[in-house]
């Protein structure tokens, strides 16, 4: 079978047989059924996780989510993440009338057809976004959230041709050095790591004859890293914050205070007060306008505002966390924002009027406008120190 999206690595006593794809592809889906059709692999790995696996086959339902457990075990980002990376994929599905991951399902099922054994391949999702998220700094955080964000409102064209030239391996490579250029600890582990992952799964899938299917933009990555003694638990490991980090949360805490008695002892009671003063209005505004921007209710706006002077001293708790909990007390999803959520991510009034998205934004709207007034607030509050 001749085409430049199927690669085959011979050894002495097995055969890798690597289909590039396009995840949103007509062409893709067709050609890795006949891939297998025609090998005949004792091993099919395809570019997933298990919950991956388990969303694309809809075997996870979003009424099972609870919102509420959610935003205590500090998940919410990670869950917008996913989701609007699910809505970008779905826009592109419903305009070109096929499945998100609908080459990763045609694999799996002429897989199972044919009695090939399944390999999930991939590194699990929330790995890589906690990973991702966890070497970024703290403007790479605030630059990543709004393009993330704003691409909810970004509707370019896009032809199905321009879907297909996302296999073409010289312009992906390029578009990947481009991206590693703009944004370093995106690729390393959205890209770079996961090729490693890759790699290493397929290497130790058995059988003497495996297909797997990928991404095209992997194939180079996994090409290069096949063979390779690759450690995957390593790779799956969220490394702790690191000391830097805790520092820098705790050293603003505390040269917050610091300025507070320092303005005491050196510029009297007068000025300390107007510190205090200036550290509420800045902080609680900002946060209550990020709650506002929401159209959060009243009294949600008005927990943010009074959360975030107090939260902004203390890195274990977020004021979105407050604003998030108080809303969905106020405003609790119903089953019917759980079950419409699959489709609502697709439009941005959709995204914007179910209730769960809508806290998720809440928080990271809340969040940023007590980060930033953090930022603010101490440059007005040392012009008090005389």
């Amino acid at each position: 079978m001749d085409n430049n999206n199927i690669h085959r690595i011979k050894t002495d006593d097995r055969e890798i047989i690597l289909v590039g794809t396009a995840h949103v592809s007509r062409d893709s889906a067709e050609l890795v059924e006949k891939v297998i059709e025609e090998e005949r692999p004792d091993t099919v790995c395809v570019e997933l996780c298990q919950s991956r696996y388990d969303a694309i086959m809809q075997k996870t339902d979003w009424e099972e989510m609870d919102i509420l457990k959610i935003i205590r075990q500090k998940r919410t980002s990670l869950l917008l993440s996913q989701l609007i990376m699910a809505s970008f994929q779905k826009k592109l599905a419903e305009r070109f009338k096929i499945n998100p991951g609908e080459e990763m399902i045609r694999a799996i099922k002429k897989a199972e057809e044919t009695g090939a054994r399944i390999v999930l391949a991939d590194r699990d999702i929330r790995t890589t976004l906690k990973r991702t998220w966890q070497n970024m700094r703290f403007f790479r955080k605030l630059r990543f959230i709004f393009e993330l964000i704003s691409s909810l409102f970004i509707d370019e064209e896009i032809s199905e041709e321009d879907i297909e030239k996302l296999k073409e391996r010289d312009a992906l490579e390029l578009a990947l050095q481009t991206f590693g250029k703009e944004l370093p600890e995106i690729k390393a582990t959205l890209i770079d790591e996961r090729d490693l992952f890759l790699a290493r799964s397929i290497d130790d899938a058995p059988g003497d004859k495996i297909v797997a299917i990928v991404g095209a933009g992997h194939v180079p990555g996994i090409l290069k890293n096949l063979g390779r003694d690759t450690d995957l638990a390593a790779l799956s490991e969220v490394p702790p914050k690191g000391v830097v980090g805790r520092f820098i949360g705790w050293g603003i805490s505390l040269a917050v205070i610091g300025i507070i008695v320092a303005g005491f002892f050196h510029s009297g009671s007068e000025a300390s007060l107007n510190m205090i003063k200036w550290w509420f209005l800045v902080n609680g505004t900002l946060a209550g306008l990020g709650a506002l921007a929401v159209l959060a209710h009243p009294l949600t706006i008005l927990a943010s505002i009074a959360a975030a002077p107090l939260t902004s001293l203390n890195p274990m708790i977020a004021a979105g966390w407050v604003a998030g909990l108080t809303e969905a007390a106020l405003k609790r999803p119903q089953v019917k924002d759980f079950m419409d959520l699959k489709t609502d991510i697709a439009s941005v009034s959709g995204f914007w009027h179910n209730k769960i998205t809508r806290i998720l934004l809440l928080i990271v709207f809340v969040n940023i406008g007590s980060s930033i007034g953090t930022f603010l607030a101490i440059p007005l509050m040392m012009r008090f120190l005389n």
